[in-house]
């Protein structure tokens, strides 16, 4: 029995739920998964997998030895990569996980740098906008945005962006500005389509809140088309600044009601709360957190 694949392909069952979708990833069939299974269990003489016609779980059993099979096979990773020679050269692949709008207006430089720095290192970008399961989906690294943060990961905070009302220098010729937040009402307000507090929006100026009911005929589920649409003068937007820092600079938007603020949106880095991460995962963990400090409209200092 080749023991090596096969806890790969038990820790894989338990992570995923499914000895289909473990055969997909090893680009094999389901019933030779299930042989390997079997065959594990048979020379442990223990029970580790549940099956039923619609789920799969890990026995008592069977969820005490997934912990010791993770420990396994990172010293056999480990193993591997000293005799090769690679214990200090990160290679293989990394799977990222990010928001999309971050990920293509910021994220693809940033890889692009680290790819270039390790070529033995390949990286794998999904972009999405879900809170995935890191474990069940197999990512390595993921970014996100805010405060909610799932319990079963190991969060690293790389910045935060603070948010301002913004708008274009046309739009407020045009529409004149509000001088007080109760009066953004009066004005159209574009926003993501699917915020929790829907129109209503809360502002911040040092112990001050406000919250407003805003009108806007415009919403949308992208931070890039949100980005595009406030210069051409569709309204007034609430933005991190990572996302619009360089049209304030450039004067194709301003801030609007400059002493009144929003949450500051908080980034971080999410690891699965393993006890093993392969080096070339904690080396792409530090350059992300050292880049994204350094962008534009992002401050590590800052408070969440």
């Amino acid at each position: 029995m080749d023991t090596i694949r096969s806890l790969r392909c038990f820790v894989r069952a338990v992570e995923l739920g499914s000895l289909s979708a473990v055969a997909r990833e090893e680009r094999t069939t389901q019933p030779t998964v299930s042989k390997l299974m079997a065959a594990l269990e048979r020379e442990l003489g223990v029970r580790l997998l549940e099956r039923s016609t619609t789920s799969l779980q890990a026995t008592p059993q069977g969820g005490r030895f997934y912990q010791r099979a993770l420990g396994v096979l990172a010293e056999y990773q480990e193993a591997v990569a000293e005799a090769r020679g690679q214990t200090d050269t990160p290679a293989g692949l990394i799977r990222v996980n990010a928001p999309a709008a971050f990920g293509q207006f910021r994220l693809n430089a940033m890889l692009a740098s680290f790819l270039d720095q390790y070529p033995q290192v390949d990286i794998e970008l999904i972009l999405d906008d879900r809170m995935v399961d890191l474990v069940k989906e197999g990512v390595d690294i993921a970014l996100r945005q805010g405060r909610d943060l799932p319990p079963d990961a190991v969060a690293r905070r790389a910045g935060v962006s603070p948010r301002h009302l913004v708008a274009a220098p046309s739009y407020l010729r045009r529409r004149g500005r509000p001088s007080r937040p109760g009066e953004l009402a009066e004005f159209d307000y574009i926003r993501f389509a699917w915020l929790a507090d829907g129109d209503m929006l809360t502002l911040h100026n040092g112990d001050k809140i406000e919250s407003v009911a805003t009108r806007g005929r415009y919403r949308v589920n992208h931070a890039l088309a949100i980005r595009e649409s406030l210069p051409a003068g569709g309204g007034i937007g609430l933005c991190p600044l990572w996302l619009v820092q360089d049209l304030l600079d450039s004067g194709a938007l301003v801030r609007v009601l400059p002493e009144w603020e929003g949450q500051p949106q908080a980034l971080h880095l999410l690891s699965p709360s393993r006890r093993y991460q392969p080096l070339r995962a904690r080396l792409l963990l530090d350059h992300l957190a050292m880049h994204i400090a350094r962008l534009p409209g992002y401050s590590a200092s800052e408070s969440a």
